[in-house]
């Protein structure tokens, strides 16, 4: 499920997948490049023969200039045609469309730098990128999944985490993607370190893949906000009856969502540099942690393959927004496609954070109140909210007493 909106409007207003596929124009022209990345083919006479060098070449070579190897290049292509949304033009096939929007967002090149290497001029540039982009969000809904009802075998093929967190179906966790706006637009848009961000929910798996995406936000909304947001919208964000998400401390545990334990320390490593859990709260939140880890791996590996998110691109609020959503779009075909190139690889198994004493103060809990308002439309009764506090402690007392016996035994 993929949701993404804009505040053009005084009201909030939703872009649905199903968005025109007009052509447009961007001024991006003006603005010079991110990067210095530039192939070796730069001397070919045009864009159709590098695309044809890349696409004839080795399967790495597709992926260090396109972000795919060549079979899922090609099928995304099929897929585009076969649905109507892209055609070939007198001068400009497919596959060479698709390898200019590709081109752009895996290298983060501004569109003066994508005429030298392909020599259309900035407005066929330009056209062509939004055209992709449109077609790409009109498929996008089929890129993502939600959670099945299968123990995802992460969980359930790691003693440190079966059966504790067995309803468990993934993370839920936001960062913050550069922006730009214009000035009078930039005050919602500035987050608490000063910077423009639009701020970006997803919700991961812990194969990383995307099950929920919501872009768009302003980097200055809440936390609970945004999670409001996902939860009460036309495409929300479901949790699947009797499973749950896990979260960070900046969210409350409520129902559908556990949190950790707040004002407990965490050392990642179990009984390693001294440090071995004191209880079954300390205990709880090390191995909570190192599987809330998937939305940093999910985002890394989404950010590595399309660094164009890492960079304000000069482009309209609404193309923004976009962007993010299709970029997420193609991470999950791509991960469908080839689970095992060498980006997936960098960041598909435990690559946590080795760094405790940077570890962030966990916050204080937020009392139930602001759970109801302002942060939340959905409101819980006490019933829940009591539900909800006793799971995590049963499956935190429930680790504790198999941690203990272990240990007894050894």
């Amino acid at each position: 499920m993929v949701s993404c909106f804009s505040h053009d409007e005084s009201d909030q207003h939703i872009l649905s997948a199903e968005v025109d596929f007009a052509m447009e124009n961007s001024d991006d022209e003006k603005d010079g490049v991110f990067s210095n990345y530039m192939p070796k083919e730069l001397s070919l006479p045009n864009g159709a023969k590098f695309v044809d060098v890349v696409l004839s070449g080795q399967s790495d070579h597709c992926l260090e200039n396109f972000r795919m190897d060549k079979q899922a290049f090609y099928k995304l292509c099929d897929i585009l045609q076969g649905k109507g949304l892209l055609r070939h033009t007198n001068r400009i096939k497919i596959e060479e469309q698709l390898a200019i929007f590709l081109f752009i967002i895996g290298h983060n090149l501004r569109t003066r730098a994508v005429q030298e290497l392909f020599r259309y001029s900035g407005e066929t540039i330009s056209r062509h990128f939004n055209n992709v982009l449109n077609a790409i969000m009109a498929i996008s809904l089929e890129f993502f999944q939600p959670p099945g009802p299968d123990i995802p075998p992460e969980i359930f093929e790691d003693p440190r985490f079966y059966p504790y967190f067995k309803d468990c179906v993934g993370a839920v966790d936001r960062i913050h993607i550069p922006v730009m706006v214009g000035i009078d637009e930039q005050g919602p848009f500035r987050n608490k370190n000063g910077l423009l961000s639009q701020s970006v929910l997803a919700a991961c798996s812990f194969d990383l893949r995307f099950h929920y995406v919501l872009a768009g936000w302003e980097g200055s909304a809440s936390d609970l906000r945004v999670l409001n947001s996902a939860l009460t919208r036309r495409n929300n964000l479901q949790v699947p009856e009797g499973k749950y998400y896990l979260v960070d401390s900046k969210y409350t545990n409520m129902p559908g969502f556990i949190a950790p334990y707040n004002g407990i320390s965490c050392h990642l490593n179990e009984y390693s540099d001294g440090y071995p859990p004191q209880d079954s709260r300390e205990l709880f939140n090390q191995r909570h942690t190192l599987l809330r880890n998937a939305t940093d791996r999910s985002f890394g590996a989404l950010k590595s393959r399309f660094p164009i998110l890492m960079a304000a691109p000069p482009y309209p609020l609404q193309t923004q927004v976009k962007l993010v959503v299709a970029a997420c779009a193609l991470h999950n075909y791509i991960l469908r496609e080839k689970p095992d190139d060498l980006i997936f690889k960098m960041y598909e198994h435990d690559t946590v954070l080795q760094m405790e004493e940077s570890l962030p103060p966990l916050e204080v809990e937020h009392p139930i109140m602001q759970v109801e308002n302002p942060g939340l439309d959905i409101a819980f009764d006490t019933e829940q909210l009591e539900f909800s506090s006793q799971l995590r402690d049963s499956i935190a007392g429930d680790m504790w007493d198999d941690c203990i016996g272990d240990l007894s035994t050894m």
